[in-house]
């Protein structure tokens, strides 16, 4: 978390706070309202992710206050600097420990996992079930495919599904995150895989959303539809 960020979001998350107080009632009516509501849970959520659950919001408010009206600041600059830089050091250190535990976390789901009856773990540590066989052709790592799927936390969270989207997408085969590209070509169209996969062949410490913390193992209910054909796109156009 960078100091700016987290200075950014304090100060919209006091825009909506300022002149409020907590025994008053807000009302939500108009759009501009319901808006403003909707500023200050989303950036209350974010806030809370990042650690910043302890948040003064009567001292958020004071510090609006004081901008507004040009008085005098209660604070000093190197004051604040100090405190934004504990404060982004405490955000790095619980991101760090849940890094940690979500690795071991993981670790242990897929050692528990490869046990299991019909799961194969490859070499690179995917792991793997067949679902529902078919006998199709075999995508290449050339191949652009059509697919639908699923994907879940370890702990049955889903962080997205096109399957609910209602609407299969097309992707390339070697343009998808490591485990993807393996899985896809040991299937064959018309089959159903459930894929297992370790957080390196995922996205490791890198976390693209909230939804997936780091370090994360992914399981993906992966059906392969079909396999484009290149001369008929080609004629399409």
């Amino acid at each position: 978390m960078k100091q700016h960020r987290l200075a950014a979001a304090v100060a919209l998350v006091s825009l909506v706070l300022a002149g409020c107080d907590s025994q008053t009632s807000v009302e939500l009516k108009t759009p501009a309202q319901k808006a403003s509501y909707g500023i200050g849970l989303n950036m209350g959520k974010s806030l809370a992710q990042e650690g910043m659950d302890d948040l003064d919001s009567k001292a958020v408010a004071q510090g609006i206050e004081d901008a507004v009206g040009k008085k005098e600041q209660k604070l000093k600059d190197d004051e604040l600097v100090e405190a934004f830089a504990a404060l982004q050091k405490r955000a790095e250190e619980r991101m760090a420990k849940m890094s940690e535990e979500s690795a071991a976390a993981g670790k242990k789901f897929l050692e528990d996992n490869a046990k299991k009856a019909g799961v194969t773990t490859t070499a690179s540590g995917l792991q793997y079930e067949v679902v529902k066989k078919a006998d199709g052709p075999q995508p290449k790592p050339t191949d652009v495919v059509t697919v639908h799927y699923t994907g879940k936390l370890t702990n049955g969270t889903v962080f997205d599904s096109s399957v609910e989207r209602g609407s299969p997408i097309d992707l390339p085969v070697s343009g998808v995150i490591p485990g993807w590209v393996e899985g896809l070509q040991l299937m064959h169209v018309g089959e159903k895989y459930k894929l297992y996969i370790p957080s390196e062949l995922a996205y490791g410490a890198q976390s693209p959303s909230p939804a997936i913390p780091a370090n994360s193992v992914l399981v993906f209910d992966l059906e392969l539809l079909g396999i484009k054909d290149p001369a008929k796109e080609d004629a399409a156009k």
